[in-house]
């Protein structure tokens, strides 16, 4: 059975965007080269990435140019390959067509078909997106967070989750700092379903 992972750049007040639209790339993030090793490393080692729509949407135009344009530092051009390569599910209702090895899963049971997914996937599944990760929570799906956070307190914008109002208990599994002040934390979350 696979587990999945939310992973997220935050604020220290969990906010992933300042203002709507910013799709998490607002001028409070610090990534920096080696920073961006650490993602890729992680990445790499992902059995699927499962992406909302807005997530998807926003990679979707970046990465798969990436990996070719020379302007861009070699590490984001892996990046571009690596994200472009991974096989991918686009949870969406609007959606239809998806290229970059993606398939898509839509409709009111959504979250019964990626419970099924985790089912027979072997591996760490990456889960991008507030409204997706708040779903897989509510459902007690998500297994483990990834939060990269960097030293801001941003004040306002779009949280870590959607209107979540019930205590989760979290156990730490792994924690590392980098340069430029930000620090990562990897919890497993307690109560997830079998």
């Amino acid at each position: 059975m696979g587990r999945f992972l939310y992973w997220m750049n935050v604020s220290v007040d969990l906010r992933i965007e300042q203002v709507p639209g910013d799709n998490g790339a607002g001028e409070w993030l610090r990534i920096d080269e080696e920073l961006h090793r650490e993602f890729n490393a992680r990445a790499k080692e992902l059995a699927l990435m499962v992406q909302g729509r807005v997530v998807y949407e926003v990679m979707e135009e970046y990465w798969p140019r990436a990996r070719t344009d020379e302007s861009l530092p070699e590490v984001m051009r892996e990046y571009g390959h690596i994200w472009t390569d991974a096989p991918k599910v686009l949870v969406s209702r609007t959606r239809t067509e998806a290229g970059h090895n993606t398939r898509i899963i839509g409709g009111d049971d959504a979250v019964e078909r990626l419970a099924d997914l985790r089912a027979q996937t072997e591996g760490t599944i990456g889960v991008g997106g507030a409204t997706l990760a708040t779903h897989l929570l509510r459902a007690r799906l998500l297994d483990e967070l990834l939060l990269f956070t960097h030293p801001a307190i941003l004040g306002f914008g779009r949280p870590l989750f959607d209107d979540y109002d019930r205590p989760i208990e979290l156990d730490l599994l792994e924690q590392r700092a980098f340069p430029q002040g930000v620090t990562m934390h990897r919890y497993a979350i307690q109560g997830t379903r079998e």
